[in-house]
């Protein structure tokens, strides 16, 4: 049935921690959240191996782990850090801007007038 080395993607995904149930690891996986090295996992009985490379799709985060273990239970967290190894790309710090970023097209003070010009205009013009 399950090969030697071999646990269904969504058991590993509880196994881990990375989502809180095995039903909503299921829904995850079929919601094409999760990818198994590079190839979209299409059901929750999809297979994973030692050496396999899973990105996730999770709250806005994307995770990349390398599966090493297979796991037995869901154990601790200490426990369950032992089945991945985290390849995930650091997450920018807030206020910072991405370095790819498009500047904004418009000079400062270029946009719509502030409250302040529209009084003064309309002050000039007599309409008050």
């Amino acid at each position: 049935m399950v090969g030697e080395g071999r646990q269904r993607i969504d058991k590993w995904l509880f196994f881990s921690r990375a989502v809180k149930s095995r039903s909503l690891a299921a829904k995850v996986v079929v919601a094409g959240r999760v990818r198994i090295n590079r190839d979209k996992a299409a059901q929750a009985s999809d297979l994973v191996k030692p050496g396999d490379v899973l990105t996730i799709t999770l709250e806005g985060r994307i995770l990349v782990w390398k599966v090493l273990n297979c796991g037995a239970r869901r154990g601790p967290a200490d426990e369950a850090r032992l089945l991945y190894e985290d390849m995930s790309p650091a997450p920018t710090p807030k206020g910072e801007a991405v370095p790819d970023a498009i500047p904004a097209l418009r000079e400062a003070g270029s946009g719509r007038p502030t409250k302040r010009e529209r009084r003064q205009t309309d002050r000039l013009l007599g309409d008050d």
